[in-house]
Parts: C-alpha cells; structure tokens; sequence
C-alpha cells in the first residue's frame, strides 16, 4: 500500500488483524462441520465457498455501486466534487479514486474498492444539496481514509463468512431438507442451519464491532488531514438531523447499506449498540470536540 498523509491508526491495525483472525478461524471450523456432515460433497463445498469468496471480494465494488445507484461521473458533470477529491487526494498523497454520484435525496456518502487503485468514492445528490464546501471535504476525507486504511477491503473480507452461513442456510432449507426417509441423514442435515445462524451471529457481531471503531477512525484521520474538525461535526450534525426529513420508504431502502455509508440511515426505530454499524453521534462529536481543542480552534 503507498503510504499516505492519514494519520496511522495502530488501534484500527490491531483491531482489523484480531477480527481477521477469529473471522479466519470461525471460517476453518464452519467449513470443516460443513464437510464432515456433508461427507463426501465436500470438494464443492470448498470450490463453491472458494468461488463465493472470489467474487465477493473481486467484484464487491461494483455490486456496492451498482446496489446504491452510484453512478460514475467526469469533472466535466461535477466539477466542484471532483475538485474536492482532487485536493484531498493531493494533500493525503493518494491516488484519485473514481468519483461517483448516487440520485437520492438521503444525505449520504461512501467509499467502496479493494485498494487504493480500485476505489470509489460516492456523495449522494441529497449530500451535495445540504452541504458547505468545507463540509463536504470532511465527509470525503472520512470517506478517502477507509480506503487508505484499507478497512473497506477488511470488512468485505470480513462479512463474507456471514454470507457463506446465509447461503448454506438456505441451501439446507430449500434442497429436500426432511424429504429423506433417512433419520440419521436428516438429522446430519438439520445441524447445517443451526451451525449456520450461530455462525452468522458471531461474525455478524464481529463485524458490527470493527464498523464503529473504523468510523471513529475515519472521522480522526479525516479531520487531522483537513485540520477541520468542526466542519465534520458540522456535516454530522446536518446530516443527522436531516435524516429524520427522509421519507421512512426511502431510509428503510438505504438501511441495507448502513455499514457502507458515512451516517446510517435509520427507519425511525432505535438500534442497540451492540447491532450498529456506526457509533452514536454523540460519541463522534465529542471525540472532533477533543481534536479542536488539540489543535487550538
């Protein structure tokens, strides 16, 4: 990875390469009961899991995109976004990623790719309409430091053995599961989906907890690299208040993509700590509180 001007995070490494590990070591046993109760399928379990990871990680940028209606666009078509990126991209020493723009009034933006050559970063129209300048720059440095931290492409990684349990949930649902006269084979097969969902809520935990210590670092990188703390806060703020103007349709069709977006876009209904993707807003703002006052404003 080049080396960029985000402030290091060391905290967000450790907390990366921990939950990398245990998500590894779920994935190990996971696929190891897969193969002992499936017997002798076993080599289309590693292929089709093999291929399922593949792809997630290959082509996740494009399906992100492509999910929240980015649509890629030239300084030509948004020129005052595309200056915003130019200079943050020049002052953070990074390559320019794609420039994207999603046709939706939520305010939101996000950052997608694999690596720092194979990123995307997207404002919505909602997000262009609301913001200042200065604001606006913070929301994209926030989002420019996932990718210079590589934590977009550790939370693909991340998720895709929540995926990989989904899927074969469904598989054992769906492909004769009870149909058998055989007690024993049922039997065998009923463990696939109760592995499964105790599967996916470990790793769905593991995940919602890397996703709010990466937004807490995001909103530090991108307001050290700025030097402008209060105009993030200011964006927080706005955003955050202007969410509860949304139509609930269109919050509750934005709600997948939560882990994604710089604020979740909530239905109206309160989210435990524990299953948010994002910490609260209080705790952002009071941590860009701590950095104006460190550097003197």
């Amino acid at each position: 990875m080049a080396r960029t001007r985000f402030a290091p995070d060391r905290g967000l490494t450790r907390r990366m390469v921990t939950t990398m590990f245990l998500i590894g070591l779920l994935y190990v046993v996971f696929v190891g009961v897969l193969i002992a109760v499936l017997g002798r399928a076993w080599p289309l379990i590693l292929v089709f899991a093999g291929g399922l990871f593949v792809a997630q990680f290959w082509f996740s940028d494009r399906i992100a995109a492509f999910s929240m209606g980015a649509r890629e666009v030239t300084p030509a078509q948004a020129p005052e976004l595309h200056g915003a990126v130019d200079r943050l991209c020049a002052l953070a020493n990074m390559p320019k990623p794609r420039v994207a723009i999603a046709d939706t009034d939520v305010p939101n933006a996000f950052a997608t790719g694999r690596n720092q050559r194979n990123s995307m970063v997207c404002a919505t129209t909602g997000l262009l309409r609301r913001l200042e300048p200065e604001e606006l720059e913070g929301v994209l440095a926030h989002e420019l430091s996932h990718v210079a931290h590589r934590d977009v492409a550790v939370m693909t990684i991340a998720s895709f053995l929540g995926v990989l349990a989904g899927l074969m949930t469904r598989v054992a649902l769906f492909s004769g599961l009870g149909r058998s006269r055989d007690n024993n084979a049922n039997l065998l097969l009923l463990l696939i989906p109760l592995i499964s969902v105790v599967v996916y809520v470990i790793s769905f935990l593991l995940t919602r907890l890397l996703s709010r210590y990466r937004e807490l670092s995001a909103d530090r990188a991108g307001a050290l690299l700025t030097g402008r703390p209060s105009a993030l806060g200011a964006a927080l703020t706005k955003i955050s208040g202007e969410m509860s103007r949304i139509p609930t349709r269109d919050l509750r069709q934005a709600e997948p993509f939560n882990a994604f977006y710089f604020v979740p876009a909530l239905s109206g209904q309160s989210m435990a700590t524990l299953l948010s993707s994002h910490p609260p807003l209080e705790r952002r703002l009071d941590q860009l509180g701590r950095i104006s006052s460190q550097l003197g404003q």
